[in-house]
């Protein structure tokens, strides 16, 4: 058993993510090496993937250079998660074998419409084949059998057969106008590379998704399309304060580490589980974009600020593109900062507003 204190921890969490010191160079490598990027176009200050991808490269990279990465497919998307092309084998497997070996009833249930409606399926292939990419919109069927669900997604049929066609590999996202998927068949988007077989393609993802988290539990919460846990893969460790059994990547033990000050989308994968997050850096954070305005306490998509190995605080920004500028409202220190610390997030914030092409107003200054 690897005992580790919290500040090791915290560390292999950190360097794991890319988030030490050096920064990497390279777009895709950096994709790769974070091992999944989620997709999410809210635009208060920039879409998610954009955020995480900056945070790790900052001059490295520009908007331009990611969307190219997409628009040429060196970077595709999953199911909601950018990843580099060449990790389409690992779920291509999964994708023929859909719903899977004793598959959940959900799944069953979905597999039974799919069936149910496999005219429609067909005539939606059939205007991909003819006339894509296409979004959802620009698509029509006729189908037997209405999706039914208690919430946002009832009666949406198409949308609905999209997605499970993406699950069983026969469409993909090819780009995105906005929010918006643009479907295609996936032989024209995913690489003509032979699966890998689905026990050995599953043992690789979690292996490398204990590396890009650098440690993780072996059970979590469900989360069909990325897992927070990683199984029985790694060593197993335990963490100085920190209750259960954890598995690490022995390979990262042992790495120097050289902090640096990043802010991170909400939706960044250090502190996208909440409850590693609190358990490793005891930082106190939830995302506040569907609270009511008066019930919010740092911002609508406050960014988390790290420095070195901890979690310091948040900033609460907007990108005001009326004005075109990268408006800080508020700066909340969890405790107060030195001014060192103060300096480099403003450093980053320069940076962050120069990615988005933006000035930049502090609080309580006008630029």
């Amino acid at each position: 058993m690897i005992e580790l204190s919290a500040r090791d921890a915290r560390r292999l969490a950190v360097s794991a993510q890319l988030l030490a010191r050096p920064r990497p160079h390279d777009l895709i490598g950096t994709a790769a090496g974070l091992g999944a990027v989620q997709v999410d176009h809210t635009a208060h200050v920039a879409p998610s993937a954009e955020l995480v991808l900056w945070s790790r490269l900052g001059s490295r990279v520009s908007r331009a250079a990611i969307e190219d990465a997409i628009g040429s497919g060196r970077l595709v998307e999953i199911r909601g998660f950018l990843r580099p092309a060449r990790d389409v084998a690992l779920f291509t497997a999964e994708m023929a074998a859909w719903p899977g070996p004793d598959p959940p009833a959900y799944r069953v249930a979905e597999e039974r419409w799919v069936h149910a409606n496999r005219h429609a399926r067909d005539e939606i292939l059939e205007q991909l084949r003819a006339d894509g990419p296409l979004p959802a919109r620009e698509l029509s069927a006729d189908f037997a059998v209405d999706w039914r669900s208690s919430g946002w997604n009832d009666t949406k049929n198409v949308p609905m057969m999209l997605e499970r066609l993406e699950e069983r590999g026969e469409v993909a996202v090819s780009h995105r106008l906005g929010r918006e998927r643009v479907w295609d068949l996936a032989a024209r988007i995913h690489p003509d590379e032979p699966p890998v077989p689905l026990e050995q393609a599953l043992a690789e993802r979690s292996r490398r998704r204990l590396r890009a988290l650098g440690l993780a539990r072996v059970k979590g919460p469900a989360c069909p399309v990325e897992p927070l846990d990683v199984g029985e893969v790694g060593e197993p460790a335990r963490v100085a304060g920190v209750r259960g059994e954890w598995r690490v990547d022995p390979a990262l033990l042992h790495t120097p580490f050289s902090g640096r000050t990043a802010l991170l989308s909400p939706l960044d994968r250090l502190v996208l589980d909440r409850r590693r997050m609190e358990e490793i850096f005891g930082f106190d954070y939830a995302l506040e974009m569907y609270k009511p305005a008066a019930q919010r306490i740092w911002g609508y998509y406050a960014l988390p600020v790290l420095h070195l190995d901890r979690l310091v605080g948040k900033v609460d920004a907007r990108a005001d593109r009326e004005d075109g500028v990268l408006r800080v409202d508020r700066l909340h220190e969890d405790a107060p900062w030195s001014g060192s610390v103060r300096s480099a997030v403003e450093v980053e914030l320069r940076s962050l507003a120069r990615f988005l092409d933006l000035g930049l107003v502090l609080p309580g200054r006008k630029g």
